[in-house]
Formats: C-alpha cells, sequence, structure tokens
C-alpha cells in the first residue's frame, strides 16, 4: 500500500525526531492505520499527504507520552518552575484543540503553523489551489480560535 510514500513518511519522521528506530516504529504504525482506515471506511483514498499528517500525529502522542512521564518525574522530584508548568499545559491545549478540530482544518494549520511550510507548500500537499488554501487557513484559525478558548485557553486570570 502506496510504497512510494514510505521513504517520504520515514524521511519525516527521522528528521523531526532525530532517531532512526523511533521514525520506524511510527511509520509502521502510521501505515498500520492507514490500513486500518481503508478498511473500516473511515478513508477512500490514501495519500502521501495524508499519511505524513498521520505519522505527525503519531510523533505527537509520543513526545506527549514522554512529556507526561517526565512531568511526573519531574513532580516526584520536586523540580518545575510554576511558570515553565503553564507553559506546558498552554502547550497541551493548543494540541489537544487541534485535534478537535476538523482534519482539514488540522491538516492545514499542521503544515503551515508547526511544520512552517509556505502557503503554496501547504496547498501542494493538500491537493488544492493557493487562493483556496488561504481562505481554507482563515477558517481553520477562527476554528481553532473559538474551540480554544471554549476549552479555556486564552483566559487571563
Amino acid at each position: 500500500m502506496y510504497p512510494e510514500a514510505l521513504p517520504e513518511v520515514y524521511g519525516y519522521l527521522r528528521h523531526r525526531s532525530g532517531d532512526p528506530a523511533l521514525a520506524e516504529d511510527l511509520a509502521a504504525e502510521t501505515f498500520l492505520q492507514a490500513a486500518r482506515s481503508l478498511r473500516d471506511g473511515t478513508t477512500a483514498v490514501v495519500t502521501t499527504g495524508w499519511l505524513v499528517t498521520v505519522a505527525r500525529h503519531k510523533l505527537i502522542d509520543h513526545w506527549r507520552g514522554q512529556s507526561r512521564t517526565e512531568r511526573a518525574l519531574r513532580a516526584v522530584e520536586g523540580e518545575g518552575r510554576a511558570d515553565d508548568w503553564d507553559e506546558r499545559l498552554d502547550g497541551m491545549l493548543a494540541m489537544d484543540t487541534l485535534r478537535s478540530l476538523r482534519a482539514q482544518h488540522r491538516a492545514a494549520l499542521t503544515l503551515r503553523y508547526v511544520d512552517d511550510m509556505p502557503v503554496a507548500e501547504v496547498a501542494e500537499q493538500l491537493g488544492r489551489t493557493v487562493h483556496a488554501t488561504e481562505a481554507l487557513l482563515v477558517r481553520a484559525r477562527a476554528a481553532f480560535r473559538r474551540a480554544y478558548e471554549a476549552k479555556g485557553g486564552g483566559s487571563d486570570e
């Protein structure tokens, strides 16, 4: 299934993680997810862009699990400043908010702001025109802002 996408998915994960073994594991999980999604009808077509998005989420989940473990260890050791904790909570809330968005919005925002791609590259990855991608990003940012505020983010208490 989509063997031509394997180098891109692995390369993406290898570049971001810096760990070849982790990149292999997450690439395998990505292709398993693709097979499951095709089998259960969650998605009808698997593209390289879709696979990279799934890989990104697998990597984020890995980092989130690592972060939980590190926080637990610091709490036991009594380390960590309140500001650092607030920043981490805000980051977790932002990631949770991103995950709650529609796949189209999540993919556009992730490619543009997490991966720091120019709009033209985002458009190419998503198979859209630049103008349509710009409009999608406006809607996606608005959806993110609403969801983030609904979850309690952005409020200065």
